[in-house]
């Protein structure tokens, strides 16, 4: 026993953590007598020999190898360590987080079209999760092989096979292809379960994939920002009514600037219209008026000239001046104005 206490006792952890770091392996180094296995938080240790998974550790802490491992090891529950020397075996920890890449088409991709026979150019960005789903399919493709393996070495085998995906699931679920990202979730969801099948491969799951934008070249952009304000300004009281919850929103409307200005000017436009339409509104009735008006005739009796002989001639009865009724009085009582 004395012997063993004088040995060297190995910590085996993982060494050269990295957020972006998929797995890294512990190898080329003896497990020796009284040895610890760390498992931290986010981490599982695998335990190979000769290329095959011997045992799968998952809880997180510190622990004797040789009383607490080596006996849930497959093929080396028997395992007695020797005196002069330990156990060779290697150790894969895995990270076994759900990761986060941000992704974007390199160059644009031509999505065939009628309106161009080329196809339109189209480029598109956004984020995709993965996480580790199959040990055994990772070690045998990728762990076999490598030390370590990083989020971007997935991300270039991701990107290697998006643009064939991104053709495809626009083709098929982009019903408007000048407004793309209102199919973007159809579109999402179709490219990530075949990029799953391909990942798959590998031991690698997509978990989630999302489009945040597709983005058209610049002549494309300016003719839907066009065709766009041209449909608003169709509708002038959306349109009015657009603009002032813009310049309400961001404070301007009370100040200067385009913004006031812009409020300013709707507000007059609807002044404008209100006074047309009143306008319109009076002339029609005028109209309506002057037409009732001439089919009639006047029962007021017609005021002699001045100077004429008061003789013979009948008094009016109203005073054209007032319009004051009277008696047959020379003059008006009321104003004044001579009848006669």
């Amino acid at each position: 026993m004395g012997f063993f206490k004088n040995q060297f006792s190995n910590v085996v952890e993982w060494e050269e953590f990295r957020d972006d770091m998929i797995f890294w392996k512990w190898s080329n180094r003896e497990i020796k007598k009284g040895s610890k296995l760390i498992i931290r938080s986010g981490q599982d240790a695998i335990f190979l020999n000769n290329g095959k998974v011997e045992g799968i550790f998952e809880d997180e802490g510190s622990f004797n190898i040789d009383s607490e491992i080596i006996p849930f090891l497959s093929t080396l529950k028997g395992f007695k360590f020797g005196f002069n020397s330990g156990m060779r075996v290697e150790v894969l920890f895995v990270n076994t987080k759900e990761f986060t890449v941000r992704w974007g088409t390199q160059s644009p991709v031509l999505i065939p079209t009628p309106q161009l026979p080329g196809g339109m150019p189209i480029r598109a960005n956004g984020t995709f999760n993965f996480k580790v789903s199959d040990y055994v399919t990772l070690i045998d493709k990728i762990a076999g092989i490598k030390q370590s393996y990083l989020v971007e070495d997935v991300k270039i085998r991701m990107t290697s096979v998006l643009d064939q995906l991104l053709m495809k699931w626009i083709s098929r679920e982009g019903k408007d292809m000048f407004n793309l990202q209102a199919n973007a979730s159809e579109i999402a969801k179709g490219i990530q379960e075949d990029l799953d099948m391909q990942m798959m491969d590998i031991g690698i799951g997509i978990t989630g994939f999302q489009v945040m934008s597709f983005n058209y070249p610049q002549e494309i952009q300016d003719m839907i920002t066009k065709t766009a304000s041209h449909e608003m300004i169709g509708n002038l009281q959306k349109y009015q009514q657009v603009s002032m919850t813009d310049g309400i929103a961001s404070g301007k409307v009370k100040g200067g600037g385009a913004a006031s200005d812009m409020a300013g000017m709707m507000m007059g436009m609807n002044m404008a219209n209100e006074m047309m339409k009143n306008m319109n509104q009076n002339q029609g009735q005028n109209q309506n008026n002057n037409n009732n008006s001439s089919g009639q005739t006047t029962d007021q009796p017609s005021v002699p000239k001045e100077g004429a002989s008061s003789e013979g001639t009948k008094k009016p009865n109203f005073c054209p001046n007032c319009g004051a009724k009277n008696e047959g009085a020379n003059f008006c009582p009321n104003c004044g104005q001579k009848l006669v």
